[in-house]
């Protein structure tokens, strides 16, 4: 009897975190039960997930981004079943197969001039270790710097480039010669640069954990040093890029002409996992510098022919439905909701980032009653409001967000590009109930206290 995916789900309806517990990852499965987000997820449309009870979800983690696009797109479903259609070839390895070429000169077409090849990837952490390997050979230096509480993915080169202390500990050591920076500190980066020993400055022009965004002022110092010293400037790409911020990249915002770009998750369309490593064509060429080199750097499923037909797809998509403009448009929809709940709830201080790409800071209150509420939190665990926030968002709004990073009180949004006002409204209104009821009563601290309880019952049954 050959595979039928209609009957494999059925038989095993209800079975995920059974499973995902014994053969995966145990941890994981107790995490998101003990803070209520078990669910059976069934179906995925758009801007929502559906569980298995007929509960609507609005998505606004999308992946970490993959879901630019929204899940399921219809045009991205129509363009890979129509590649399956075709019997393409893949994957010959002895070949220069056209849709790689197609899809790099659409790349190309949405980047500055000066970037002027590709190497298509499978992930984001693929495309940083090109871009790191890249990086040393071109200039023929070892040194990389990269910025506090970056992040550029887990592989042991992005790992070694990652400023999350949670992430590296346990797996050094760490590549040799990669130096932490602060984030918008152009004088710490001279220091660095001085030795002219440095090959490579990796950052994100947005940074995904914590959200942080740097003044117009450190990028023009950032260009200048990286000019005056031969250092190559890596612009991460991988959650900002492709409209997340309102413009295509979200390092034109700040005219950053960076060397190399690193891209991946909503080039997927939602489908295919795909990267790229972007560079300028005299980098590409000192790396790939005679015949015998021509494969000196390479991966297996680099040019698979699906994942480059969901690029092209998405690229157009982007294009035809405006994206790019309304990432900007929900951008400003949003910081216009939010501004009325930063002056009614003391504990809600700002909100940073830039169109889609948005982090709401939450911090001590002023009056006496509600400051010592949330000491009372921070001292059991620093962050913690965060997750109060989180969690009820969650259970009560069916909306998926996350907590910003680890130890933080900042709660991220990442919508699809695709969401309206209704969204948008939907969403302040939700983030209002919520911060009402942690201001006015502890109703939250014991509805987040029984999720606990039931996650350890659960874990303990």
């Amino acid at each position: 009897m050959g595979f039928d995916l209609n009957e494999v789900l059925a038989s095993h309806r209800g079975e995920n975190f059974r499973l995902y517990s014994r053969y995966i990852n145990p941890q994981l499965v107790k995490v998101l039960r003990s803070i209520g987000f078990d669910r059976f997820y069934s179906r995925a449309e758009g801007a929502y997930l559906f569980d298995d009870e007929g509960r609507r979800y609005l998505d606004f983690l999308s992946g970490f981004g993959v879901f630019a696009l929204g899940r399921s797109h219809p045009a991205i479903k129509k363009a890979l079943h129509q590649a399956i259609d075709a019997d393409l070839p893949n994957l010959i390895q002895m070949d220069a197969a056209l849709l790689p070429g197609v899809l790099a000169s659409e790349v190309l077409k949405r980047c500055h001039p000066g970037l002027g090849r590709v190497f298509f990837t499978n992930s984001g952490a693929e495309a940083i270790e090109s871009a790191l390997k890249f990086s040393r050979h071109a200039t023929g230096r070892s040194r990389v710097l990269f910025c506090e509480h970056g992040f550029h993915g887990l592989t042991l080169g992005a790992l070694s480039a990652n400023g999350g202390a949670e992430f590296r500990k346990g797996f050094g050591p760490f590549l040799p010669g990669f130096t932490q920076v602060p984030f918008g500190d152009a004088d710490a980066l001279e220091r660095e640069l001085r030795s002219r020993d440095v090959a490579s400055f990796v950052v994100e022009p947005i940074q995904g954990h914590g959200v942080y965004v740097a003044p117009q002022e450190y990028w023009d110092a950032v260009s200048e040093l990286c000019r005056r010293y031969g250092t190559l400037l890596i612009a991460d790409e991988v959650q900002t890029g492709l409209g997340r911020t309102g413009r295509l990249w979200a390092h034109e915002h700040y005219g950053l002409v960076p060397d190399i770009v690193t891209m991946s998750k909503a080039l997927s369309g939602g489908f295919i996992p795909i990267g790229a490593m972007v560079c300028s064509t005299k980098v590409s060429d000192k790396v790939y510098s005679s015949i015998s080199r021509a494969l000196v750097h390479s991966s297996t499923f680099k040019n698979n022919q699906l994942a480059m037909v969901a690029a092209l797809a998405t690229l157009a998509t982007i294009d035809d439905e405006n994206l790019v403009d309304r990432a900007r448009m929900n951008g400003d929809a949003f910081d216009k909701a939010l501004a009325p709940l930063m002056e009614r709830h003391e504990v809600f201080h700002s909100v940073r980032g830039k169109g889609l790409m948005i982090g709401l800071v939450f911090g001590e209150p002023k009056s006496f009653r509600q400051r010592t509420r949330f000491k009372l939190l921070e001292a059991a665990r620093t962050g913690l409001f965060s997750q109060i926030v989180v969690g009820p968002l969650f259970t009560r709004h069916g909306i998926l967000t996350q907590v910003a990073a680890d130890s933080m009180n900042v709660v991220k949004l990442l919508p699809p590009l695709i969401i309206g006002q209704y969204e948008v409204d939907y969403f302040a209104a939700a983030l209002d109930d919520v911060l009402t009821d942690a201001e006015k009563n502890s109703s939250l601290l014991v509805e987040f206290g029984k999720t606990l309880v039931k996650g350890s019952l659960r874990r303990a049954g």
